[in-house]
């Protein structure tokens, strides 16, 4: 298994970085190998992602959902074993810290020797950045 826990500043305000990590439509926008996610259900998506240079699908339900806290998921189907948890701390009235916790239970030979070189952990990295950078641009196109 691969645990992943990074976080990223954001500056914005709790409620907006909320807001915008539970538009998980918004994923392939500033994440980097999410092609396409669609709510399924109640607290249930379904992801379309591109990794290893395979296509992959999957299906993941919110586990725990409190409002500008956390936002906990697992995946259900599909062989991309996953777990996670994102939550949003308050530095000042305009500045969020979001962390993230990712377990990932690579199924394939493939997918635990890019997890074993860290693949996961970068495009943690990445994602976080695109989400940073993403957020940010969105609350200076809304109206004060």
């Amino acid at each position: 298994m691969a645990r992943v826990e990074q976080s990223v500043r954001v500056e914005v305000p709790v409620p907006v970085a909320y807001r915008q990590w539970a538009r998980v439509e918004d994923f392939p926008l500033f994440f980097r190998g999410v092609l396409r996610v669609e709510r399924a259900g109640s607290g249930l998506t379904r992801w379309t992602v591109r990794t290893g240079g395979a296509i992959r699908e999957f299906d993941a339900r919110v586990t725990e959902r409190i409002e500008d806290e956390r936002i906990a998921w697992a995946s259900v189907t599909g062989d991309l074993r996953q777990s996670g948890v994102v939550t949003f701390h308050r530095v000042d009235g305009r500045r969020t810290t979001v962390m993230l916790q990712l377990d990932v239970r690579p199924a394939r030979l493939a997918d635990r020797l890019a997890a074993a070189l860290g693949f996961a952990h970068r495009r943690v990295l990445d994602g976080l950045a695109g989400f940073k950078e993403f957020t940010e641009a969105q609350a200076a196109r809304q109206p004060q």
